[in-house]
């Protein structure tokens, strides 16, 4: 599965928690919070002032890396 930055962060957590550390890197400690269940990676990195393309491609990167 290709994660977007429309994909809900908890979806990518679901899919994999080993992802977990990559949002960590970018200040996003805020994973297990109500906002992480209904928003987008595109709505945290705005909010985090991260590059949201940058996040998501470090995630499929990881993704890959480990057969999902």
């Amino acid at each position: 599965m290709a994660v977007t930055k429309d994909t809900i962060i908890l979806d990518v957590l679901k899919i994999d928690q080993g992802t977990a550390p990559l949002f960590f890197e970018i200040g996003m400690h805020c994973l297990g919070c109500p906002s992480a269940s209904g928003e987008s990676i595109a709505e945290a990195c705005a909010v985090h002032g991260v590059d949201a393309d940058e996040l998501v491609k470090k995630i499929n990167d990881y993704l890959a890396s480990v057969g999902k």
